[in-house]
């Protein structure tokens, strides 16, 4: 079995597996996972260094990926090819995983991210140092660890997704995500392994591209690497939203996945 923490939902129909985002946990896709529930056998992954999953001591993409790969070849559904929804950071595991292992996934779904290296991941440094800044032994609520961090991450919503890796922990607090490895290898993250995937062919299934309206990870410019990787691609732009599509416009966000999946 998979050392990956997980949370299924719905018990018939074909499989939607959700991978989060950079500090992000399954149950992030967790109202959308229910929606999907009545018609499909929906999987919400806690992906390594975050949530209940694994803390490994480096990020590595592929060893992400490979985690995956495990889960969706291994216990229930074993080899069942799934439909793979990524947004940001899971995106790329997900893309990672339709190139290197295409016989697990039927469909491909991009939440704003491209199969390229992000140089500035300037704002999650921010988001970071805010973290660590607070000290865990002298907050009692969390509302004073919002409090603490206001200053430095002004958004509320932002915020609030954050510290929904707050966890008590006995009488006192710790952070559910491998905090000092993400931050101490951000640039990992913005990368993309194009080396080591040089034995690889293009992944030939169909491929859903969602991005931001708002967002500036899938542009013009990245378009021609998204087309080497993913020749049958089709790119939805959501218009209002920014880098997470799916919690700043979720009603549009389903309904461009519900006509992915045939629903």
């Amino acid at each position: 079995m998979s050392s990956l923490h997980t949370l299924e939902l719905g018990e018939s129909g074909s499989r939607v597996v959700f991978l989060h985002g950079l500090f992000g946990q399954g149950r992030n896709w967790n109202t959308l996972g229910k929606q999907l529930a009545d018609k499909h056998r929906v999987t919400l992954v806690d992906l390594p260094h975050h949530g209940r999953s694994p803390h490994p001591d480096s990020f590595d993409y592929l060893e992400m990926t490979a985690a995956v790969a495990e889960l969706l070849s291994t216990g229930d559904g074993a080899g069942d090819p799934a439909t793979v929804v990524g947004h940001s950071m899971g995106g790329k595991v997900a893309m990672l995983l339709a190139i290197t292992r295409p016989e697990l996934v039927e469909k491909l779904v991009v939440a704003d991210m491209s199969p390229v290296v992000y140089e500035r991941v300037g704002g999650f440094s921010t988001y970071v140092e805010a973290m660590q800044s607070i000290d865990l032994d002298s907050i009692t609520r969390r509302e004073e660890a919002d409090a603490a961090m206001r200053e430095a991450v002004p958004d509320a919503t932002i915020r609030g997704f954050l510290l929904q890796n707050l966890r008590r922990d006995g009488d006192g607090w710790r952070w559910a995500m491998n905090l000092p490895v993400l931050g101490r290898d951000l640039e990992r993250i913005g990368d993309w392994p194009a080396d080591e995937l040089k034995a690889y062919e293009p992944y030939d299934g169909p491929v859903l591209w969602l991005a931001g309206e708002r967002s500036n990870y899938v542009t013009d410019e990245y378009a021609p690497a998204m087309k080497e990787w993913f020749p049958r691609y089709r790119k939805v732009t959501i218009k209002g939203a920014g880098h997470w599509v799916h919690s700043e416009k979720p009603e549009t966000f389903m309904a461009a996945l519900r006509q992915f999946l045939g629903d």
